[in-house]
């Protein structure tokens, strides 16, 4: 089948992937004035009073806007925020269906970053939480740090948070499986984006020690040229060992790769050169760094990419939705590092006895395994103090 084909025709037919349902009768007098006016001017008041009250009064509890401003969709880059609708609706039918969260996309037109901060603290107090999405890094950054700050609901941008979430989950069975220890592991991160920055800063605090990061012009490090921000802070904290040169230069000898960027940037050499028992999760979409096949027949022992067509997909859809739908159950004020361990682990777990070079991680539509992460990230925010039911 081609999917891409297929898929526009059908988006002609749905006409959308999401829409909004009633949950109350509104067919008589008596509903009317119960559902509405005059009657619903008392849970007004009780909010006014008490704006903590429209978490029980109303659908913010359970309500999440994915929001974007167009800029980094897919592997289609910068379309817009109108042409990134389709996608915000797809991630917005997922949450509900894996995590029971209404969830509605939200595109602002504007590159600003004080305009998107702006616009999402204005409607705020309509969420319980706030999902970023494709939105480019470095502003992805920024954005995400003020909203952190000004508000006291979860924000979280997954392109970021929700890939080293379930890249760590993989990290973690794999490493069984090819029976090394994770913090041991030698890691090359291809791709110094809001994903593979997020990557590496999430797997230092799991006690990785040997990061090397590499863009489209070769190892990041310590005085290399036209590198923003962001990456000049991964060049001080990652490349222990001082590699230079291209991402050829930096996988010799390495436990695992890692890739978030581009399609066909690693060669069956390239894996050849890697160390006995390599890990190889090339996960750029649609097509990535290099083919499972390929990365197989060049000796890698554990493969991962981003399609759904191949075992071992490492997919964000295995954490936004229990990750969410846990934070709501307890009304977190955050999504901080505790809950996304407890995400990564929720997820690893699930594989239990199955774990095998080709299932290392629980498939995406795996409601047992998505229950498993909403319980764990709850219970992970009442013990790191961030709930407040």
């Amino acid at each position: 089948m081609n999917y891409r084909e297929r898929s526009l025709e059908l988006h002609a037919e749905w006409r959308g992937k999401i829409e909004t349902a009633v949950r109350v009768p509104v067919d008589s007098r008596e509903a009317l004035s119960l559902a509405y006016t005059p009657g619903v001017a008392e849970p007004c008041l009780a909010i006014k009073n008490d704006p903590e009250k429209s978490f029980e009064l109303t659908r913010r509890w359970n309500t999440v806007p994915v929001i974007t401003d167009g800029t980094a969709v897919l592997g289609l880059g910068d379309i817009g925020p109108e042409a990134g609708m389709p996608v915000m609706e797809g991630k917005c039918a997922l949450f509900k269906a894996y995590g029971g969260v209404d969830a509605f996309p939200i595109c602002i037109r504007s590159k600003n970053v004080d305009d998107i901060v702006n616009t999402i603290e204005l409607i705020s107090g309509s969420f319980g939480g706030i999902n970023l999405e494709d939105i480019s890094a470095p502003r992805c950054f920024e954005i995400e740090a003020r909203l952190k700050e000004r508000l006291d609901i979860p924000v979280f941008h997954d392109d970021q948070h929700g890939t080293a979430i379930v890249m760590a989950a993989a990290l973690m069975n794999a490493a069984k499986v090819v029976k090394k220890d994770v913090r041991s592991l030698g890691i090359v991160i291809n791709g110094a984006g809001a994903a593979g920055i997020a990557i590496a800063k999430y797997l230092l605090r799991l006690g990785v020690g040997d990061i090397v990061m590499c863009d489209m012009f070769g190892v990041v490090c310590r005085g290399a040229e036209g590198m923003n921000a962001a990456q000049s802070e991964m060049a001080e904290l990652t490349n222990a060992r001082g590699v230079r040169g291209t991402l050829a230069d930096a996988m010799k000898g390495a436990d695992v790769f890692i890739g978030v960027s581009a399609p066909g940037v690693v060669s069956e050499d390239m894996v050849r050169s890697m160390a006995k028992d390599a890990i190889v999760f090339s996960c750029a979409n649609p097509v990535p760094e290099i083919s499972r096949e390929a990365a197989l027949d060049a000796g890698a022992a554990v493969v991962g990419t981003g399609s759904s067509e191949k075992p071992n997909q490492i997919n964000n859809v295995l954490v936004f939705p229990g990750l969410f739908r846990g934070a709501l159950d307890v009304r977190a004020r955050d999504i901080n590092f505790e809950m996304m361990l407890a995400a990564s682990r929720g997820i690893a777990d699930c594989v239990g006895e199955e774990l095998s070079a080709d299932h290392i991680l629980p498939y995406a539509y795996d409601r047992a395994a998505h229950e498993a992460v909403a319980k764990a990230v709850a219970e992970a925010a009442v013990s790191s103090g961030v709930a407040r039911k």
